[in-house]
Parts: structure tokens; C-alpha cells; sequence
């Protein structure tokens, strides 16, 4: 159980999720652990370090749940549930997906325009980006495979924006997953929408080159934190755990990260989440120097590289994404190609499915869907495969089989 609570009513034995609100004043960026508090001393350096309000996981540590929370956060629980189940349980990924198709065109477009702006030398419009993450958010609480599916269209003519996007979906489908409430899960998705933004304020020229970019390059690309970290550093609205995800998002457990290569314990959760979304996003995407991996590579990588990665969130985002994300294609046992439209959390490599097309004979087929984790279902996927390969234009395909 996840509880915000006040500094005030922090008590040895309660692990911390996450610092969510820090007094303002403060100049530094204090970027707070998770851990368990062991005594008073701890409380005492949080209050003077300005920490006003913490996310605290009750499930990790030895403290109960105050009592004055129990009554009170109940009814708000069911009457949250009650708004989002009216509609989610009936929203199929059909119905959903016409919404999102425009959502993410419009947030394409709007974020095009505010990167150009910043480009151009104009400030951050923060109105903007807390729309389009809260329309995200909302999205992903009626149904959380609609906008998902969205990311696996590519376009290396936009990437920039399209990552911010991308990240934005992701860190909300997870950290839903995770079990944030729907504040903390709208201030994540904030973050995420802003970790790369510093890169509007870098010379464009790095990001179009199509061959691999030089070490001075690369140099340059890293200032892109500090950048980020001052666009947004002081606007309203602008939360500590936020500021945490841009600045920590390209640090490592191990301490090879940057920009100040801290180490894990120096390291966030909400930190650790960003550092994998961003990867998975970036590895899976189409760039001008890189054509895009398949989703079950990336998470591999991911898996294997516990030393640079919070290794049981990995295991909870493959859990969470599936082996074979939604709006992968993936080859079948019987020679038939198919769209995955549903992960399975109890058995990844079972989702479902809609079979589409012929690999063997190379045609498309009358469309069925498949849930491979029943019993009396033999089929099972064999690979994951990319849209081009069988002349396949994604987009389309999105478009014919799931908009009514």
C-alpha cells in the first residue's frame, strides 16, 4: 500500500518510496533514496533538508498503517475505483484506441510546436505538457493497451518528440501497474514527458546525423540534464520527484552514469523507472542512425544488465509489458502471423492475440482472436517479427483491426 504522508507523520520502521514534496527554498536539489527509516536521526535530516511530504510503501515496511488513514483513505479508494472501473471494465482496446490515435497525433503535433519554441530560444510552456500527461494518464487508467500499442509505430523524422511521448506512456502504464495512485502516477508521467527536454536547447544537427555520433558528440548530447534541469527548475508545478527523474534518469546502479555518477543508494525509485523506460523506448525505436530492435531484445538487455539496472523492476516491467509487448507481431507455430493486443501478467510469453495473415503464402487472412494461455490452445509464438519484413505498414494494420 502506497501513502503519502507529511514529514511530521514519519516514524522509524516505514520505508520511503520517494520524496514528493520539498520545501522550495531549498537550492540544491536534494535527491532523496528509497530505504527504510531506522531511527529518529534520519526524520531529523529530512526535516533539514526541507523534505515536506513523502511517498511511504507500506507493504516493505515494519511500521502499520497509521489509523487515521485507514477509514479515510477507504471510501476514497472505492470511490476512485468505482470512477475508473465505470468505464475501463467496458472500454474495450477498440474502443479506446479511436481516442487515443487522435490523442497521440495531437500531443505529436503540440510537442513538435514546444520544441521548436524552445529551440528558437522561447521558455517551456508547462501548461502543455501537464495536458497531454494527464490526458495520457487518463487514457492508460480507462484502458492501458490503447495508447501502449501506439508506440510501436516508428518514425525516425520524430523522434525527439515521440520519446518524450512514448516515455510518458510507459512510465504510466508501469507505475499504474506498480500501484501508484493516479496523483503519483500523473506527476511520473510528468517526468517522464520532461527527462529529455534539455535537448531542444542543443544544437539539432547532432540528433539528424545519420551515421553513429563522435565521443565529442556524445560530450555534448549529456549536457542535454543540466540543460533540462534549468528549462523547468523554478516553474509552477514543478515537483522534487520530477526534477529527480530528469536529472537521475541516465545514472546507473553501478555508479557509470551521468551526469554526477551516483550509485544506488543514491538512487530513487522514481529514478530507476525512468532509466529503464528510457532505454526501452530508445532501443526500440526507429533514429537517424539506428533502426529500431525488437521490444524482446531490448528487455533482455534490460535483464541482463543488473548491475546497471534495478534488477526486480525489470522483472516487474517485462511482467508488466509482457514478453511480447501489445502492438508487436509475432510468428505463430502453424506459419501465421498475428497482432499481440493483450500481455498476460501470469504468463508473459501467453498473450492475446488477433491472427491476421499467412506468413507462408504471404496474404492476409480473416482475422481471429486468439487467447494462447487457454488450455485447449496449442499454438504458441514462435518470434517477434518486424512490420517490414512482410511488407507490412503498421499503421494501417492498427488502424483496420481495431478502429470500429
Amino acid at each position: 500500500m502506497l501513502i503519502t504522508l507529511p514529514v511530521s507523520e514519519l516514524t522509524p520502521g516505514m520505508y520511503v518510496d520517494s520524496v514528493t514534496k520539498q520545501h522550495e527554498g531549498i537550492n540544491s536539489i536534494k535527491i532523496k533514496t528509497s530505504g527504510l527509516v531506522r531511527d529518529k536521526s534520519i526524520i531529523k535530516r529530512l526535516v533539514s533538508e526541507g523534505v515536506l511530504e513523502l511517498l511511504i510503501d507500506f507493504t516493505k515496511g515494519d511500521a502499520p498503517v497509521p489509523a487515521k488513514y485507514k477509514p479515510q483513505s477507504a471510501p476514497k479508494t472505492s470511490n476512485s475505483q468505482k470512477k475508473v472501473e465505470k468505464t475501463p471494465i467496458a472500454i474495450s482496446i477498440e474502443q479506446e484506441f479511436a481516442k487515443a490515435t487522435v490523442n497521440y497525433d495531437q500531443h505529436g503535433r503540440k510537442l513538435q510546436s514546444l520544441y521548436g519554441d524552445l529551440t528558437s530560444g522561447l521558455s517551456v510552456n508547462i501548461k502543455v505538457l501537464d495536458e497531454i500527461a494527464s490526458e495520457i494518464v487518463s487514457s492508460v487508467f480507462r484502458n492501458a493497451n490503447a495508447m501502449t500499442i501506439l508506440t510501436r509505430i516508428k518514425d525516425k523524422h520524430s523522434y525527439n518528440w515521440r520519446h518524450m511521448i512514448n516515455c510518458a506512456i510507459f512510465t504510466a502504464v508501469f507505475a499504474k501497474y506498480l500501484g501508484y495512485e493516479k496523483a503519483v502516477v500523473q506527476e511520473l508521467a510528468m517526468g517522464a514527458l520532461l527527462h529529455d527536454l534539455g535537448q531542444a536547447k542543443l544544437p539539432q544537427g547532432i540528433f539528424s546525423k545519420p551515421t553513429k555520433l563522435s565521443n565529442n558528440e556524445l560530450a555534448a548530447i549529456k549536457k542535454h540534464v543540466a540543460q533540462g534541469l534549468g528549462l523547468v527548475k523554478g516553474e509552477k508545478g514543478i515537483t522534487p520527484l520530477m526534477l529527480d527523474m530528469i536529472v537521475n534518469h541516465h545514472e546507473r546502479l553501478d555508479g557509470s552514469g551521468y551526469p554526477r555518477g551516483l550509485q544506488a543508494e543514491k538512487l530513487s525509485r522514481p529514478a530507476r523507472i525512468m532509466a529503464i523506460v528510457d532505454v526501452y523506448d530508445a532501443m526500440t525505436a526507429d533514429r537517424m542512425h539506428q533502426e529500431g530492435d525488437e521490444p524482446i531484445n531490448a528487455l533482455r538487455y534490460l535483464l541482463a544488465n543488473k548491475h546497471l539496472f534495478d534488477g526486480e523492476l525489470v522483472q516487474r516491467f517485462i511482467k508488466c509489458l509482457g514478453v511480447h509487448p501489445v502492438g508487436t507481431i509475432v510468428k505463430l507455430t502453424n506459419e501465421r502471423l498475428a497482432l499481440v493486443l493483450e500481455g498476460n501478467v501470469l504468463n508473459p510469453i501467453k498473450p492475446k492475440i488477433k491472427l491476421f495473415y499467412n506468413a507462408k503464402h504471404n496474404h492476409h487472412v480473416t482475422p481471429k482472436d486468439i487467447d494462447l494461455s487457454e488450455h485447449t490452445q496449442e499454438l504458441k509464438i514462435l518470434a517477434s517479427v518486424k512490420p517490414l519484413d512482410y511488407q507490412i505498414n503498421l499503421s494501417r494494420l492498427l488502424k483496420e483491426h481495431l478502429l470500429n
